[in-house]
């Protein structure tokens, strides 16, 4: 019983996260360093020009507060549906084997799920851009 005790109390001993803390401060360190020579050696060169605001190469025009249209958000949320489609369908693929019945029945369901949003998708008509 004794040795069970020693072996937890080894793990969770604070003495086995001071490497990780070390490294931690050392990041911290190297990122405050370069943060701080840069601040100090780059050059400063403040012209009208670079003071101004500037979006992509364009002038800014008019007010930034202006409504969106819906479509944008239904294309943002296609590309959400597609990017969490391929990040679950990966370890279904690794383990398809060991998952059996059951796990093709969950991933039968996340595909109907799938396709629900995307024909929701379709009928609002977020894949048509012509007005």
């Amino acid at each position: 019983m004794y040795f069970l005790d020693a072996a937890v109390n080894e793990v969770s001993s604070s003495a086995n996260y001071f490497p990780i803390g070390l490294q931690f401060l050392f990041a911290i360190g190297f990122i405050a360093v370069m943060m701080g020579a840069t601040h100090l050696m780059g050059p400063k060169r403040s012209t009208n020009d670079k003071l101004q605001n500037f979006e992509s190469g364009i002038e800014a025009v008019g007010n930034a507060r202006q409504p969106m249209a819906v479509k944008y958000f239904l294309v943002a949320i296609l590309f959400v549906l597609f990017d969490v489609e391929v990040i679950f369908f990966y370890p279904y693929a690794v383990n398809f084997r060991e998952l059996g019945w059951s796990g093709f029945g969950a991933v039968a369901m996340f595909v109907g799920f799938f396709l629900a949003g995307f024909f929701y998708i379709i009928k609002k008509g977020a894949l048509q851009w012509e007005d």
